[in-house]
């Protein structure tokens, strides 16, 4: 077998409109052109034992283990790498369960589809598919080794494409609302909404957010002169450049125990809490300063660390933060209960699981000491061994949701502290014996405010309720009522688009700022921004990430369509000119009704609420209607069409240009008199 050529699409397409993720592999069956699964010899029984996974795939029969009943009983090779290639990346973690595989005009090859998360690892499944099955043909077998690093290789591809948790939150927040969104080429910046409507997020920072609040909130020291001075309770403490400092700073904040921590660091890097000791004091100094050469040296106040979450100036979530700890059985080594609990399939490597492994480094093996214990020490059963000082979810701990827990007063100082910074989205650490009741009741301390609070432990406490926290947020960034979109119109044909693309656009010139794409360039107003046939998804995109625009109006070429799809989720009119056997053998296409279905994509893709204008003088356009969501609307240059007459006798829209007139026409038929004629 041999893959001729890899497209991959990325919106509304030939093969399906709801599913714009799909790699679409042209594959050469050669030899295996004339010889179903079932005539080569052992290949049935080798795929069943290399993925018994596969049982699950329905397929055509409908039922659990229906492809494998379709591969004994014999089907083409292109089909198995179909459902070879959706197997490995939902093994991989990428659960996906979308495939098409269609015989193009050329005997032997074959169009194989399959549904993709991530773009780079839909396509690595597609070759590793096409191995997999030619080292069945060959040797009945694919060596362990290898299948394993083709999965290994697929989850690597995976977690580096893959959003960061909060990120994800927020645009499955904005699809639940029908907010549109696009991956932006800088900064791993997300921009929801479309045009003029725009908004920006990078994870948890927002457009909103201002850069003075940014800088504050990473100067940990100038956010305790702010907070002290709007009488807050803080933590004393004070900031050294130096070794040769430590030894007055702590006696400056009252002794022994300290907290010691960079003064602008993140994620928990650097900090040291509850230190003793000198011993521990000078090995904390040295974390710290090789993160800032400014370190805050503060007094420890013992109680528990909480995280809470301010959205446009109100507490949406509490969570306390537990450190990496284990609980004894009464009969397991600590290492062997840190293993035991690493084995959690919640927990994996950075921040995109629920849960981060627990890792033992020299932090770890201090801290037991303090606590008398080693890791082959038996940890009596009910009994706490913590191996980390910080709570942090990146270095293993756990959170628990305590949102319905915390104190009005507290709310109040929290709320209070946000808006003092200045950030619209604010993670306020709170330390305090009980969230319940006033800090100042307790001796309870705001350590830290923090820009960029990460929304996973929220959203996926370790217990608790989970809080759904990004709504807030797109309530901040799209207030009900709001517009997330700008009007979009469609234009596709075969001939005439342009010429139809620019009436449209002119036509909407004084409604507002208009962005369009014709086979000559991309315009937005009255200015060329590029030359040149700027008909697919990409010029489209241009348009709808400008700030300026407020209606979009886009020719859509057949080439864009088959090649990537449309470069918009949805639009509200599409318009379908004619099919005409222009271009045909290109791209698969060998018929006009190809490319009529092709064409259709466009009306396809209307929303419901919006128009799908075609044309009613060309039956490879009106054959559309049965697939469409939008209403219809007609043209034709004859008001004797009968496609025209029976559809405004049911109360549909037309028009029609005949004797110099335009006439448009509602619910009556043209020889009515709810029409509207104007004379050209």
């Amino acid at each position: 077998m041999k893959i001729l050529r890899t497209q991959t699409l990325r919106g509304p397409n030939y093969w399906s409109i709801h599913r714009h993720k799909l790699v679409v592999v042209r594959l050469d069956l050669k030899d295996l052109a004339d010889k179903p699964s079932n005539q080569i010899p052992g290949f049935p029984d080798a795929l069943i034992e290399i993925l018994p996974s596969l049982v699950e795939h329905f397929c055509s029969p409908g039922c659990r283990g229906g492809f494998l009943s379709r591969v004994k009983e014999g089907t083409m090779m292109g089909h198995v790498v179909e459902h070879v290639a959706l197997e490995l990346q939902t093994l991989a973690g990428m659960p996906v369960g979308f495939g098409r595989t269609r015989e193009t005009s050329t005997p032997g090859v074959y169009r194989v589809v399959i549904e993709y998360l991530d773009e780079q690892a839909g396509r690595y499944a597609a070759r590793a598919a096409v191995r997999l099955c030619q080292s069945i043909v060959e040797m009945r077998s694919y060596p362990q080794q290898e299948l394993d690093k083709d999965l290994e290789d697929l989850r690597e591809l995976w977690a580096e494409a893959a959003l960061g948790p909060s990120t994800e939150t927020i645009i499955k927040e904005a699809e639940s609302r029908d907010v549109p969104w696009l991956s932006l080429p800088s900064r791993s910046l997300i921009q929801l909404g479309y045009g003029v409507h725009q908004k920006r997020v990078q994870a948890t920072l927002s457009d909103r957010t201002g850069i003075l609040a940014v800088e504050l909130a990473g100067d940990k020291e100038a956010t305790k002169k702010m907070l002290a001075a709007a009488g807050i309770p803080i933590p004393r403490g004070t900031v050294i450049h130096y070794r040769e400092e430590l030894d007055r700073a702590v006696e400056d904040v009252g002794g022994f125990p300290v907290v010691i921590k960079p003064l602008d660091g993140n994620h928990g890097r650097g900090i040291t809490l509850d230190i003793d000791s000198w011993e521990l004091a000078e090995t904390a100094y040295t974390d710290a300063s090789a993160v800032s050469s400014s370190v805050i040296v503060e007094r420890y106040y013992r109680g528990r660390d909480h995280r809470i979450l301010v959205v446009n100036g109100k507490v949406v979530a509490v969570s306390e933060r537990m450190p990496a700890h284990v609980v004894g059985d009464g009969k397991s080594t600590i290492e062997e209960l840190i293993e035991w609990t690493n084995r959690d399939p919640q927990r994996g490597k950075g921040h995109d699981n629920i849960l981060t492994r627990i890792e033992i480094g020299p932090r770890t093996w201090q801290l037991l000491e303090r606590q008398g214990y080693t890791l082959n020490s038996v940890l009596p059963a009910g009994a706490t061994c913590y191996l980390r000082t910080t709570a942090n979810l990146s270095t293993g701990g756990i959170a628990v949701d305590q949102t319905d827990d915390i104190h009005p007063e507290n709310t109040w100082i929290a709320e209070r502290v946000a808006k003092i910074i200045g950030l619209d989205i604010a993670g306020i650490d709170i330390v305090t014996p009980d969230i319940s009741r006033p800090l100042r009741e307790v001796g309870g301390v705001v350590v830290e405010v923090n820009a960029a609070p990460g929304f996973r432990m929220h959203v996926r406490p370790s217990q608790g309720i989970p809080r759904n926290v990004a709504a807030p947020v797109l309530d901040m960034l799209f207030p009900p009522g709001t517009p997330s979109r700008i009007p979009i119109i469609a234009v596709t044909g075969t001939n005439g688009k342009t010429t139809t693309t620019r009436l449209i656009a002119h036509i909407f010139k004084h409604q507002g700022t208009v962005g369009y794409t014709t086979t000559d360039g991309i315009y937005i107003g009255d200015y060329l921004v590029e030359k040149g046939d700027t008909t697919g998804p990409q010029s489209a995109q241009l348009i709808l990430q400008d700030p300026t625009v407020e209606i979009a109006v886009l020719e859509t070429a057949r080439g864009g369509i088959l090649r990537s799809g449309l470069g918009f989720d949805a639009c509200d009119v599409g318009v379908v000119l004619n099919v005409q056997a222009d271009h045909l053998g290109i791209g698969d296409v060998e018929t006009l009704e190809d490319l009529a279905y092709v064409k259709s994509v466009v009306a396809e893709s209307v929303r419901p609420g919006g128009y799908a204008v075609l044309n009613a003088d060309d039956p490879l356009v009106v054959r559309s209607t049965d697939r469409l969501q939008a209403q219809v609307a007609y043209f034709s240059t004859s008001s004797d069409n009968a496609i025209v007459q029976a559809h405004t006798q049911q109360g549909g829209l037309a028009a029609v240009y005949e004797n110099g007139y335009l006439s448009i026409c509602r619910g009556t038929g043209f020889s009515g008199l709810n029409k509207l004629s104007i004379f050209l």
